[in-house]
């Protein structure tokens, strides 16, 4: 039989691995893998154990949050082993399962190994981490890792707007150069991102359109600080109704990018805090991750 690693985080969405846990471990085992469960004790216990072990295995599984994820993929990606990646979705929104498809049904996602498809997906490097499906930086960036887990666990994506609104008050924008491709943005922004999803957030109107996430390169929004309150709500219009035609927005694609900011600036990659950098070196990863994902 083939061997395993499966990545747990039973504090992840309602806990409901611990459900289906026994029944996952059987239909690894009649795909024909033997499973060793690593159930993790702390931030950055994923990518500790995924960075020193994946050598030892054919397979890595692993169910949790976005942010789980994250550090599954930094520890391959760090590892430097490619093996195929199975995610069964345990979160608040799981954005980047939502854009391959992967059923939010536990059983059905860890199904998917023995389909045996897999899609190679793009991985973005942030200086010298790694994101899977988003870098943001601005307004509301801060509430995905500032929602307290018990909130997440029972109000699920409600929490993060009620968090949100309370940050509404405090936004400041951030002084920015952004430079691609030959072109360079320079401006106050009050909100950034670099994705590779078809949604942020649960939020679907945000990226851009004809998403492929395994084009090599990603999207990236800008929003500029309004001049005006006028001009706000004429932000707000474009991005309900996913018109991206303001003066105020700015949308395009990039394979790399580089931003300097006078002051230091926090980011969040993945729904979780990514320091906060003056200066940030944005590469994409063409197919550099293997997941079983029901489009190949």
């Amino acid at each position: 039989m083939k061997k395993m690693l499966f990545i747990v985080n039973p504090r992840s969405g309602k806990g409901q691995i611990k459900s289906s846990l026994l029944e996952i471990l059987d239909i690894f085992h009649k795909a024909g893998y033997e499973s060793t469960v690593h159930i993790t004790q702390d931030v950055l216990d994923a990518k500790e154990t995924v960075k020193a072990k994946a050598a030892e295995y054919d397979s890595i599984a692993c169910s949790g949050g976005d942010g789980t994820l994250n550090e599954t993929v930094s520890g391959l990606l760090e590892a430097g082993v490619s093996v195929p990646l199975c995610y069964i979705p345990a979160g608040s929104t799981n954005d980047f399962a939502s854009s391959l498809k992967i059923p939010k049904n536990m059983k059905k996602a860890a199904s998917l190994i023995a389909d045996g498809r897999q899609f190679q997906c793009d991985v973005g490097s942030f200086n010298e981490r790694y994101f899977n499906y988003v870098a943001a930086f601005g307004a509301f960036t801060e509430v995905s890792y500032a929602t307290p887990q018990q909130m997440k666990n029972v109000l699920g994506y409600q929490a993060y707007i009620i968090e949100g609104m309370k940050k509404l008050t405090s936004i400041k924008p951030a002084t920015m150069i952004v430079e691609h491709d030959g072109e360079r943005i320079e401006g106050e922004f009050l909100y950034g991102m670099i994705s590779n999803s078809t949604s942020v957030g649960g939020f679907k109107k945000l990226v851009g359109k004809s998403v492929q996430m395994d084009d090599g390169v990603f999207e990236v929004t800008l929003i500029r600080k309004p001049k005006s309150t006028l001009e706000l709500q004429d932000i707000l219009t474009s991005i309900i109704a996913a018109d991206m035609s303001s003066e105020a927005l700015f949308t395009f694609k990039a394979s790399q990018l580089t931003i300097y900011s006078p002051a230091e600036v926090p980011w969040v990659l993945d729904g979780e805090y990514g320091g906060a950098p003056r200066e940030v070196q944005v590469k994409v990863k063409e197919k550099a991750l293997a997941i079983f994902s029901p489009q190949d």
